[in-house]
């Protein structure tokens, strides 16, 4: 029979397991402090994945405010998009590249989430953006893939979903071609570069849906043009675009 010590006791207990954990939790913040992917300096207590300067001072481009922003006018009479746009503005050197560097290549994939909650709040409520269906990202060719581990467009593409409020599909187009880097390609040939190389998984999931494609930069455009390609092929639907960033 528990008794009203026995309660005491058990309160108690609680109470010093408690500070003890937060004890250490400090203790281990001090050796292993958290820091910010853009700017580098150590978190404080309450800020997650971006400092709070950067959260607010990162160069976003606001482009979904604007129909034809420099983004949209990419694709102006090379595919037929609802709309495009990007976050922030990418500068080499500059916080940005480090972010994205640290999405991509130090498998910090809780950045995307949280980098792609706070644009998914901004545009959920603005037109074309507050009609998305399903959010899917721009896919890695399953070699790539194997090599990371991991698709770095998929966290963003989830945190925007999760924002908006609808389906994140990562599998509903496949990368069925290696291609080379783009890096060192001019136009024309970034997009045959990577003309053909995408498939879908079921069309029929994507039938009279307006799907946002998402990927971690945009530059020429030219990845996100075959791939909205190959989604506009099926009838119905409509394709809006998304960046992490613009270069």
């Amino acid at each position: 029979m528990t008794t009203h010590f026995d309660l005491i006791l058990r309160m108690v207990s609680k109470h010093i397991s408690r500070i003890i954990s937060e004890a250490f939790d400090g203790l281990s913040y001090l050796i292993y402090p958290e820091v910010c992917p853009a700017c580098l300096n150590a978190l404080r207590k309450g800020e997650l994945c971006l400092c709070t300067s950067c959260r607010f001072r990162l160069p976003r481009t606001q482009y979904y405010k604007d129909k034809d922003n420099p983004v949209a006018k990419q694709f102006w009479g090379k595919v037929n998009i609802e709309a495009a746009t990007a976050y922030y503005h990418f500068g080499k050197g500059e916080k940005v590249q480090r972010l994205i560097h640290q999405l991509k290549y130090k498998g910090s994939k809780d950045i995307g989430v949280f980098v792609g909650e706070l644009f998914g709040m901004e545009v959920a409520k603005v037109q074309p953006y507050s009609e998305i269906d399903i959010v899917v990202p721009v896919p890695l060719h399953p070699s790539k893939l194997r090599q990371r581990g991991y698709n770095q467009s998929d966290s963003f593409a989830e945190g925007i979903a999760t924002a908006i409020g609808v389906r994140f599909d990562p599998d509903a187009v496949r990368r069925v071609k290696a291609t080379d880097t783009q890096t060192r390609k001019h136009r024309y040939e970034r997009y045959e570069n990577v003309s053909s190389v995408f498939k879908l998984s079921k069309p029929e999931d994507l039938r009279g849906k307006h799907v946002l494609l998402v990927d971690d930069v945009v530059t020429t455009g030219s990845t996100f043009i075959a791939c909205a390609e190959v989604i506009l092929n099926v009838p119905g639907s409509r394709v809006s675009i998304a960046a992490l960033a613009c270069a």
